[in-house]
């Protein structure tokens, strides 16, 4: 068979810009090659919390060990994928999901040339993939050791661009197959893809209804979106698609098309198509701070989406820059892709994945890496038209490689700059792997949810909460817990733990009985309540602080993972319980600064943010009130890694302490509620209740108890 000139020209160019992306997320590598806090047993570990929870199906796949209720994951794609390379490649499991990411993402070079080639550009297909691989925001989601979904998350879909402008380009029949089996993959990898889907399926409907409805095969590549689109398991959509396609391909068939066609639309509302793109709407478009249960007592909790980053807006510039590098770059983006779009109208059809980009604005920077490939090509195709008005061969060559190194330039300076560390290092790993030969795989740990899927993939224990379970309602417990008394948050733990081996149980229970009989469990807090017997939630907590809640039968240990680094994130922690669960209402937020000091003389010690400490009068100024301290603490480690402390007394009546914490180079202002709080007494302090808790592991980075009730 012989390879035509176009192909092997695609094939070099594909190759090319491959190794260039690759080459690119290897600086990281470079960077802190043999830095051992972020190795474990000599090997790079990664460096986003999610990574985690993949990384545990598919460490169960391979060990075959897997319980019930463990959540791993080992049914999903990313998971599976994971396992079949782990089998067949001579790499250890930890360097296989470390460096995935940077050679499945770069897979994106390939549908953005073919896309270019689609309408014979291949000079602006080879500029765009250059860009679209390293831009800013898909290199943070893609680099090494950021093992998540995102590897493959955006490059499925420029697949499905791919195919949907070369099956209305071409109209040939294997394009509807390659499409439809597009989506099949797209919904394996990333179950979440309903609302692309659905805007791809919209363009092509409006194109049909308003530009072509002559062309029969127009409905044809509806159809067979509609049946892949279906909210149906694949392996049922698979051979319902592959039936169609073979349909579709005998035009005696044709007559049927249309009845086909509304057959697709009721299976895709029936089996509940449009159900999940509103749930996205809702949680990222409408977004609200409350919730509030629709059954039940009626509890109002925090959206954990107010508290998460990649959920809140973002400026212009920050927008600017992970799309294409900078402001400039990404208004010339956007006229080049108009410009483009009038030129070549099928570039039309990557309105979807604009919009979704454009989305970031309002909802957040995790929507931004959607828009980064349509604006790679509005950008390229300027720099191309540029070149293609030069005089010479020469110059339009040195305008292509001008242009290329002025957009790509500032995104590898941020490659550069992009120093992110592990999700853990060293020394935490330690700790829970250490607590993995200690605890049972029944056991929980008790921990933040940042946390969660790293405990579990080390420790192989269970967690209260994670990175996908962490609703308002799983927060609120752990939120006490971490936030209260140590007498309440221990008796908190105790409940919370039982109760949540107690749903899922009784969800396990409700598979095998009809809807109408199910006994539905709204949340942990609303059981411990009813349980109690109380109908109001704030009565049961009042009398769990004093003591009049008797605790279920102990059935399993319970952990408590308390890290330094949650020293940063305390003031969120302690919104989720700090409101009235009844009403909504939200109480004051307790007090807490964490500061390092500026400088210091006879007098003062100043902090950041103009806080400065009085010597003379054992006082804290905050702003413009000066508040006496109550106690000022002193922490230190000695070089054998115990904790020492010095209290000294001032004020008692002052609802104000402050912690220097000498071996980190911080100082705590706390009020009286969190300065007693299991947190701080446990892990700042060591002043652990020796009835309640017994220490596991107590280091610098972290420490771990054990719950004694």
């Amino acid at each position: 068979m012989t390879i035509s000139q176009d192909s092997k020209k695609i094939l070099f160019l594909i190759a090319v810009a491959y190794l260039f992306s690759v080459a690119v997320r290897f600086i990281w590598v470079y960077q802190f090659n043999g830095y051992e806090p972020f190795m474990f047993n000599g090997q790079f570990m990664i460096n986003t919390n999610d990574g985690y929870y993949w990384a545990e199906g598919a460490r169960d796949l391979l060990s075959g060990v897997h319980q019930d209720g463990d959540l791993s994951p080992v049914t999903s794609a990313a998971s599976q994928l994971t396992y079949i390379f782990a089998k067949i490649l001579p790499f250890s499991f930890e360097s296989i999901i470390f460096y995935m990411p940077a050679f499945l993402s770069s897979l994106i070079v390939i549908p953005v040339i073919l896309i270019s080639y689609s309408f014979k550009r291949l000079d602006v297909g080879f500029v765009a993939a250059l860009l679209s691989s390293i831009a800013w925001s898909y290199y943070n989601r893609t680099m090494v050791g950021y093992y998540d979904t995102d590897m493959l998350t955006i490059v499925i879909p420029i697949f499905l661009l791919w195919s949907l402008v070369w099956a209305i380009n071409s109209n040939q029949d294997k394009f509807l197959l390659i499409t439809a089996l597009d989506i099949l993959i797209y919904r394996w990898w990333y179950p979440q893809s309903y609302s692309l889907e659905f805007a791809f399926f919209g363009l092509i409907l409006f194109y049909t209804l308003f530009f072509d409805r002559k062309n029969l095969y127009n409905f044809k590549l509806l159809a067979i979106m509609l049946f892949a689109m279906m909210m149906a398991d694949g392996l049922v959509r698979l051979p319902i698609v592959v039936g169609l396609y073979l349909f579709f391909k005998n035009e005696k068939f044709d007559k049927y098309v249309y009845y086909v066609l509304g057959l697709g639309v009721i299976a895709f509302f029936i089996t509940g198509g449009f159900d999940p793109i509103w749930v996205q709407l809702k949680g990222y478009v409408f977004r609200e701070s409350i919730n509030i249960s629709d059954k039940g007592l009626g509890l109002h909790f925090f959206t954990v989406t107010q508290t998460i980053r990649e959920a809140g807006d973002i400026s212009i510039n920050t927008f600017a820059n992970r799309i294409s590098g900078n402001i400039v770059t990404l208004a010339l983006s956007i006229a080049g892709y108009l410009w483009l779009s009038y030129r070549y109208r099928i570039m039309l059809l990557a309105l979807p994945l604009i919009g979704l980009g454009f989305l970031a604005l309002n909802s957040g920077l995790r929507f931004t890496i959607y828009a980064v490939v349509p604006m790679a090509f509005g950008i390229a195709f300027i720099i191309a038209e540029i070149a293609n008005r030069m005089p010479s061969y020469f110059l339009q060559y040195a305008t292509i490689l001008i242009g290329s190194i002025l957009v790509l330039l500032p995104n590898i300076v941020h490659v550069k700059e992009y120093k992110v560390p592990t999700v853990f290092d060293k020394n935490e790993v330690m700790l829970l792997d250490n607590l993995k030969k200690k605890a049972s795989r029944e056991d929980y740990v008790v921990g933040w949810w940042d946390y969660g899927y790293p405990v579990r993939y080390y420790s192989d224990v269970f967690t209260l909460s994670d990175g996908g379970k962490h609703s308002g309602s799983v927060n609120f417990p752990v939120s006490y817990i971490l936030t209260k008394p140590q007498e309440a948050a221990a008796k908190m733990a105790r409940l919370d733990v039982e109760f949540d081996v107690r749903a899922y149980q009784v969800s396990e229970q409700n598979k095998t009985k009809s809807e109408q009989n199910q006994t539905k469990l709204f949340s942990t807090i609303e059981e411990m309540t009813k349980a109690a017997g109380f109908n109001d939630t704030n009565d049961f907590l009042t009398a769990l602080e004093n003591d009049a809640v008797k605790l279920p039968k102990k059935t399993r240990d319970v952990y408590f993972y308390l890290p330094y680094r949650m020293t940063s994130i305390y003031p969120t922690i302690t919104i989720f319980s700090n409101l009235d669960l009844m009403s909504g209402d939200k109480f004051n937020q307790p007090i807490y600064y964490m500061l390092s000091a500026q400088k210091e003389d006879s007098r003062f010690i100043y902090l950041q943010g103009g806080v400065s400490i009085s010597k003379t009068d054992a006082s804290v100024r905050l702003g413009d009130k000066t508040v006496g301290i109550n106690r000022f603490v002193k922490t230190w480690y000695d070089q054998d890694d115990k904790l020492h402390t010095d209290v000294k007394r001032f004020n008692t009546m002052s609802n104000l302490s402050v912690i220097y914490m000498s071996s980190y180079g911080k100082f705590l202002i706390v009020d009286e509620a969190t300065y007693n709080s299991l947190y701080i007494q446990l892990f700042v302090l060591e002043n652990y209740n020796k009835n309640l808790f017994e220490p596991v592991e107590t280091t610098p980075y972290a420490k771990i108890y054990k719950l004694k009730i």
